[in-house]
């Protein structure tokens, strides 16, 4: 028996309850769960030299992923990342949000696999491209 994919409102609820210490929103989500989930961008996301900090872009490509996994298996809360690889392509706007597109490349049964491009709001080039492999724990 298959899980019901979780909406749009189940997957945000999720992640506010279970991540609070997390700033990410999820968007918009596709029918293929394919997702966009946004970061605010303030002081405290800055680093030295005015840019968006790598590991504010890495918590969104991280929660990008997850939650395209879980908008198309279901809320499992036990996937977990097991890589995660980022390339920065250039500086992120300051003053705008980040956003992530986020799209699946593979859903196996143990594994799935997926690409995460990163864009500072309102901007058509990306600021970072990631990709990333998560294990989806089998039914117990």
């Amino acid at each position: 028996m298959t899980e019901p994919r979780p909406s749009q409102a189940d997957l945000a609820a999720f992640l506010l309850t279970e991540f609070p210490q997390n700033r990410c929103t999820l968007e918009d989500m596709d029918e293929d769960g394919s997702v966009v989930v946004a970061h605010p961008v303030g002081e405290r996301e800055l680093r030295p030299g005015g840019t968006v900090s790598g590991p504010v872009m890495m918590t969104l490509a991280d929660v990008a992923l997850y939650i395209a996994i879980l908008a198309r298996i279901g809320i499992v809360p036990l996937a977990v990342t097991t890589n995660l690889s980022i390339n920065f392509l250039r500086k992120p706007r300051a003053d705008r949000r980040v956003v992530a597109r986020c799209r699946l490349l593979k859903l196996g049964k143990a594994l799935a696999v997926g690409e995460v491009y990163i864009y500072s709001e309102g901007e058509d080039e990306p600021v970072a491209h990631a990709t990333g492999t998560y294990s989806i724990p089998g039914k117990r």
